[in-house]
């Protein structure tokens, strides 16, 4: 065990909980209802506010404001919570905020993402873990990101719009509907462009499930039927793959936006 370090600058209220091994430098100040994992560091001027609790090894970087109050004009001061996990890194200037009663009353981000420099996480959001958000990111409030999700900088998502697990939002991209998980979407507004097939090679997929989502892809966006009449016969030809599976429940699940889809008809891929 070893005691936490906290810089002479620094104010820690009374009643927060700061984990064996923490380092808090120069000029931050952590409220009384934080909760700082084992082995944090808060570099300087960091500000962590309200009912946060941040998992262990996380690093917090100059003028990080967490936890502050949501910036929704219903909120009217309910106790609401923002859970970060283990293994986050969190750059200059980002700011997160707690949850309100329309969305749950929490904000979740699970362990092992990055939020380059002012990157934002609205109100009510669940970020999964192993997430990347680039520089200027902003993620409005109710939206949820899946684990391993990359969004490009300057990318901005509606409020209550999902994007699955290993999806990509490029740069500057505008999101106003639902990105499905391996889906790459591009644009403002956002349109689904194919898939994240670099992401999937980078973290390892094999060849033949990249060519099973591949073939699932085009039949998803042919233009024969509709869209839950294709998911079923999707879901035929590929059921017992998982990460079609995972596409496919994502769209049944549904939520209050809708579907991104491409601006073009996928070319037809034989069925060998």
């Amino acid at each position: 065990m070893t005691a936490p370090f906290i810089h002479a600058s620094a104010v820690i209220e009374s009643g927060a909980r700061i984990g064996d091994g923490a380092r808090i430098g120069p000029f931050c100040h952590v409220g009384p209802e934080v909760v700082l994992g084992p082995d944090c560091e808060l570099i300087s001027h960091v500000v962590l506010a309200g009912r946060t609790t941040i998992g262990p090894r996380t690093r917090i970087f100059p003028f990080a404001s967490i936890g502050h109050q949501p910036q929704d004009l219903k909120y009217r001061g309910e106790a609401s919570t923002l859970t970060i996990g283990a293994d986050c890194l969190i750059r200059e200037g980002v700011t997160m905020n707690p949850g309100t009663s329309g969305g749950g009353l929490e904000t979740v981000v699970g362990d092992h993402c990055t939020f380059l420099a002012n990157s934002h996480v609205g109100h009510d959001c669940r970020v999964g873990a192993h997430v990347i958000f680039s520089n200027n990111v902003m993620l409005a409030g109710h939206c949820s990101v899946g684990d391993y999700a990359i969004l490009g900088g300057g990318a901005a998502v509606i409020q209550f719009a999902r994007v699955g697990a290993h999806a990509f939002v490029g740069g500057l991209s505008g999101l106003e509907n639902d990105c499905i998980p391996y889906g790459m979407v591009l644009g403002n507004r956002a349109y689904l462009s194919g898939l994240n097939i670099i992401g999937l090679q980078r973290r390892g997929f094999a060849r033949d499930d990249i060519h099973a989502l591949r073939r699932a892809y085009r039949l998803l966006f042919a233009p024969e039927g509709t869209l839950m009449e294709r998911v079923e016969d999707v879901a035929a030809t590929f059921e017992s793959h998982a990460a079609v599976r995972e596409i496919l429940d994502f769209i049944r699940l549904g939520g209050k936006r809708s579907i991104c889809t491409p601006r073009e008809i996928p070319t037809p891929i034989s069925a060998a």
